[in-house]
């Protein structure tokens, strides 16, 4: 007998804006059924129809970036992740995704469960994860509550991550009092595939029986998609059902599954269960397929008693896939689920009508058009723009007018010494010592002493080099700049490791796109992302948008994080890391032709944190100069001729030597600076942040070699800085000596600020 349901609520107007629908949707929803929804009606139109789910206030931006490359084998939303070719047979699948508010009410289950959700989007594809990335932002570490935040951040995203089997390998965690109250969990996952193995996420094929494969439904995550699409407020503590909750051992035997039936020949079509759960991966694969479903939800392995049709809809339970396989393959696909000790319960079919019907022990309760709901004819909206009016402030800004005192010789090391101690800038060691690094033996360059990280594609030769990045404070600044410098930084990382630069996947982490100034942010950092990736040759592959970041006090700063990815032809060779290989190699700064010492401060980590000032404008970029740059590093790393490269970032040129000192144990660097032109700061000098820069050491009988290879690139120069010692840090400045610091001077304040402030 059929379990005996309460009866659903009655739908109407309130009750749709209570899902998060506005007025106008609710209309467009009675109008395209042409009736009042069902209430499973509702709630599906309610995660779809979320911002998280259908990028309707971020999709008519998004086009406009560009998604073509020689190297692309998927197009922009064609599949889960970015498919891109890395030769001999191979590609990669790689994403990021956010996890922001969960993370913010249940920091533990919230990280752990984006590092799963990102996974499954590899795994879907066909393609074995190999590593994974994190990109943390959190408020000040003088605050308990981010204390708790970051620990559990932290914990989550360790836990899963060791337990699954995949190494995190490379990520950045950034402290602002802008994160405050909404701190940002982006994970991203890069996984390997041939090309004969990729899987697809469309049902095309009529008549096909679909399988809902994996852990059991439950009630956790039920419209979490909706959460995610609304500001946090004092009464988020209400939304903690909406938080998944994960099992990484569950997913490990998921994966193996899953890669199995793949490799077996036995999966037509696969989606993951991410947000909105049975929801998304059945009205998407049945919009991307031009067909429909029949999906028969009494089927459904349930883990709790009464669950209603509504509810396993939306459930956003972990470790669950969507399956549609031929009739001739059915006993093959359940016994490999089966030999994983995995459900795989056939739930309905793929049909050719173009409809998503939903029932209950043979009673409908849905019937949908998915083209509606999750295709094309979504709601697409272009919110109004305004120029925000601190722009104008903070551009006025000058050193001078606030009374800011330069640094003098005097007092130049102990603003280094306390400006490596800034928890941006410190050694992250606490967090990465807490990953596993190195499991599967891919890890060629892990966290650490590197730009960026570098991990082998088994059976072949090469490796691919993986970065996060973004200085959502240079965003917020010039958001249009602050975009053009999170790719172009990303991008230089890569080429400091010793990879060129092939695709990026993005994470859009922005606030409510409903006030003007927000959504000029937003606007204008999309196309300061795209002027960057057309400089770099860098398509965009794919990626996620997570607006509403706000919190009581405010908007967090506009992030658009960059994930790169880059390739490493020679993994014998050409993988470079950032600290020092030998004393009396030489030093040499490249950099853009015509300029040495960087000339403002503003923006910067010094500014921020030594005299407590987000102010200014965004750090010098030239686009083409970005290009130059890394084309003189490729070529000295293709050829052999840098021991170590370094690019100046996060406090300039002085925290740059600094860190390859301290990476180093126990080499240093006597370095001369040529007196800065009449006008410059010191601490400009110092601690400023201009991008296009970046240090590298030769061999002395190398020196010549460098200068030879730079000059063959037009706009960019060489300045010969000193050479590496055993002596600490030394720095002179138009014959005064300005920084001289022991390498323990360094090192202690670098390595123990988090353990400190986390203790």
């Amino acid at each position: 007998m059929p379990e005996t349901l309460p009866d659903p609520p009655t739908v109407d107007r309130a009750l749709a804006l209570d899902h998060g629908l506005t007025d106008d949707e609710y209309d467009e929803i009675c109008d395209r059924l042409g009736r009042t929804p069902t209430f499973p009606e509702l709630g599906i139109y309610s995660v779809m129809w979320s911002e998280h789910c259908s990028y309707k206030n971020s999709a008519a931006l998004l086009k406009t970036l560009p998604t073509e490359g020689e190297h692309l084998l998927a197009e922009v939303g064609e599949e889960n992740a970015g498919l891109v070719d890395v030769g001999n047979g191979m590609a990669v699948a790689f994403k990021i995704e956010s996890h922001n508010h969960p993370s913010a009410v249940e920091p533990y289950e919230g990280a752990a469960t984006g590092v799963g959700g990102i996974h499954r989007d590899i795994f879907t594809m066909g393609a074995r994860p190999i590593c994974a990335l994190d990109s943390l932002r959190f408020g000040s570490l003088e605050n308990a509550r981010v204390r708790f935040l970051f620990d559990g951040v932290v914990r989550g995203i360790g836990d899963y991550g060791n337990s699954f089997g995949v190494p995190t390998v490379a990520g950045e965690v950034v402290f602002d009092d802008a994160y405050e109250g909404n701190p940002l969990v982006n994970a991203m996952s890069v996984g390997t595939v041939r090309h004969d193995r990729t899987a697809s996420a469309a049902a095309g094929t009529p008549g096909l029986p679909v399988y809902v494969v994996g852990a059991s439904t439950g009630r956790d995550g039920i419209h979490g998609a909706t959460f995610a699409s609304a500001e946090i407020d004092e009464d988020s503590e209400e939304d903690r059902p909406s938080v998944q909750v994960g099992d990484p051992f569950t997913e490990k035997q998921l994966l193996e599954a899953t890669l199995e039936a793949i490799r077996e020949g036995v999966v037509e079509a696969i989606q993951d269960m991410g947000a909105a759960g049975i929801t998304s991966s059945s009205f998407e694969m049945s919009a991307s397929g031009g067909t429909g479903m029949e999906l028969h939800l009494d089927r459904v392995p349930t883990r709790e008693t009464g669950m209603t049709p509504y509810e396993i809809m939306l459930s956003e339970s972990q470790e669950r896939m969507l399956v549609v396989c031929r009739p001739e393959d059915e006993d093959a696909l359940m016994a490999i689920y089966d030999k994983w000790d995995l459900n795989a319960q056939h739930i309905g079919e793929v049909t050719d009508d173009g409809r998503v019907r939903a029932l209950w022990h043979g009673e409908e309760v849905a019937n949908m058009d998915p083209v509606h709901v999750a295709g094309d004819d979504v709601p697409v909206y272009e919110r109004e723009r305004e120029r925000p009016s601190y722009l104008d402030e903070v551009h006025s800004f000058t050193l001078q007018d606030a009374g800011l005192d330069d640094v003098t010789p005097e007092t130049a090391t102990d603003a280094l010494t306390d400006l490596l101690a800034a928890p941006t800038i410190a050694s992250k060691a606490w967090v990465f010592e807490q990953y596993d690094t190195m499991v599967r033996t891919n890890t060629v360059v892990g966290p650490g002493p590197s730009d960026a990280a570098v991990v082998r594609v088994k059976e072949t030769d090469t490796g691919l080099a993986v970065k996060t990045d973004c200085n959502g404070r240079y965003v917020y600044l010039n958001p249009r700049k602050g975009a053009q410098i999170a790719v172009a930084e990303a991008a230089r990382n890569v080429t400091c490791a010793g990879g060129e630069p092939v695709a990026i996947t993005n994470c859009c982490n922005f606030g409510n796109p409903h006030n003007p100034e927000v959504y000029w942010q937003f606007a204008e950092a999309i196309g300061g992302m795209g002027d960057a990736c057309r400089a770099l040759g860098t398509p965009v592959t794919g990626g996620n948008v997570s607006l509403y970041n706000e919190h009581p006090e405010g908007a967090i700063f506009p992030t658009p994080t960059i994930g790169m990815l880059g390739m490493v032809d020679d993994l014998e060779t050409q993988p470079t890391t950032a600290d020092l290989k030998q004393a009396g190699d030489v030093l040499f700064l490249l950099t853009p032709s015509g300029w040495l010492h960087a000339d403002r401060i503003g923006g910067s980590e010094y500014l921020s944190f030594l005299h407590d000032r987000t102010t200014g404008d965004a750090p010098h970029l030239d686009l083409d100069e970005e290009v130059a740059v890394q084309a003189a590093t490729r070529a000295l790393i293709r050829d052999g001729i840098v021991q170590h490269a370094h690019d100046v970032s996060d406090g300039g040129l002085a925290v740059c030597l600094a860190e390859s000192v301290i990476f180093s144990d126990g080499l240093g660097a006597d370095v001369t600076l040529p007196a800065a032109p009449e006008g410059t700061r010191l601490d400009a000098a110092l601690f400023g942040e201009a991008q296009s820069r970046v240090v590298v050491s030769v061999r002395p009988d190398a020196a010549a070699d460098l200068e030879s290879t730079v000059a063959a690139h037009d706009g960019v120069q060489a300045h010969r800085l000193g050479a590496v010692t055993t002596e600490g840090m030394r720095v002179t400045m138009g014959g005064e000596r300005v920084i001289e610091a022991a390498p323990e001077a360094l090192t202690t304040p670098y390595e123990t600020a988090i353990p400190t402030a986390v203790a």
